[in-house]
């Protein structure tokens, strides 16, 4: 794994880069979808590690010295500001119509996202090099561990500043891995729906306490990430995968709705059921479903030409022999 993040230089790396952080603001906004699985089959995810783990003491000194020149040197500024723009875009611009969507086309939403998932389940497979008994093991550790954490019934705690921080600690760390989604672990702790309702009206204070305990958590844990990458890089990506795939079970588009009393409090939760095979709403949703799959194998391939699906139709020419 490299150390330093790629800066955009060409006009269409800044275009790509910033589509990508508008994929990963969509993504996040979904309750069972990773932001961090869609930088991770774009290809940036080591970038966004280093990029994180570049707000260091080293860069604390600079600062406190007012070393302008070194601040700007020192942290991937055209890399984060880019990217950072087109995730910030989508959570504000789209916030109204994935609450929309949520409400009135749950299936079909999350038929997309479900497309989405598995084929960036595939695409991320097709990252791993060795197939090991260790790396087989640790993909099931991933599976399950995921498949648990989606299927947890939501709490209904206060929201309260000191709980909102420790909510989005907690977030960003599932946030900026592959397959679960912060926005699974918001639901789970009682906070999704109060965030995005904040969102929608523009209520700053709770997104800023959010935000604040996002920098912290994602300080703390792009590190410990960044290590095992560097350490062990193919049974971490086994085990991202296993994320991935796990995650699948909070994106399934068919659902129950249940309700729990906390403390008094009614909070609804849902669980999987099966479709109804012959209906038109099932294969509307598949078709739905297919799109997805094809929206990020298409975009996979274009970044890498290493899909697993897509390289077995599309194909290099090979190169004309010479004289």
């Amino acid at each position: 794994m490299e150390n330093q993040t790629r800066q955009p230089r060409t006009p269409r790396e800044y275009l790509s880069l910033f589509l990508t952080g508008l994929g990963m603001g969509a993504a996040d906004s979904v309750p069972g979808v990773s932001g961090g699985t869609i930088a991770f089959v774009r290809g940036i995810y080591s970038d966004l590690l280093n990029a994180i783990k570049s707000f260091n003491l080293d860069l604390l000194k600079k600062v406190l010295r007012f070393d302008v020149k070194g601040v700007m040197e020192h942290v991937p500024w055209r890399f984060l500001i880019t990217l950072g723009s087109g995730i910030l875009l989508a959570i504000f611009s789209l916030a109204r119509l994935v609450s929309w969507l949520l409400e009135n086309q749950r299936v079909f939403l999350f038929a997309f996202f479900f497309g989405l998932v598995v084929a960036s389940a595939v695409a991320v497979a097709g990252k791993l090099k060795q197939w090991t008994p260790l790396n087989i093991v640790w993909l099931i550790v991933g599976i399950v561990a995921a498949f648990v954490i989606v299927g947890l019934v939501p709490s209904e705690l206060p929201h309260d500043p000191v709980t909102v921080f420790f909510s989005g600690f907690i977030a960003i760390m599932a946030m900026i891995l592959p397959g679960i989604s912060g926005s699974s672990i918001l639901l789970i702790l009682g906070q999704y729906e109060y965030i995005l309702n904040s969102v929608r009206d523009f209520n700053l204070p709770p997104v800023i306490i959010l935000g604040a305990g996002c920098v912290v958590g994602i300080a703390v844990f792009s590190r410990i990430l960044s290590w095992f990458l560097r350490k062990f890089e193919q049974s971490t990506i086994a085990l991202l995968i296993g994320f991935v795939v796990g995650s699948l079970r909070a994106v399934w588009p068919w659902q129950q709705e249940n309700t729990v009393v906390v403390e008094g409090i009614e909070e609804v939760y849902r669980t999987a059921i099966m479709p109804v095979f012959s209906s038109g709403e099932f294969w509307i949703a598949v078709v739905i479903a297919v799109i997805g799959f094809l929206v990020v194998s298409f975009i996979d391939h274009m970044e890498s030409r290493e899909n697993p699906v897509l390289r077995l139709f599309w194909r290099k020419a090979p190169a004309p022999a010479g004289d």
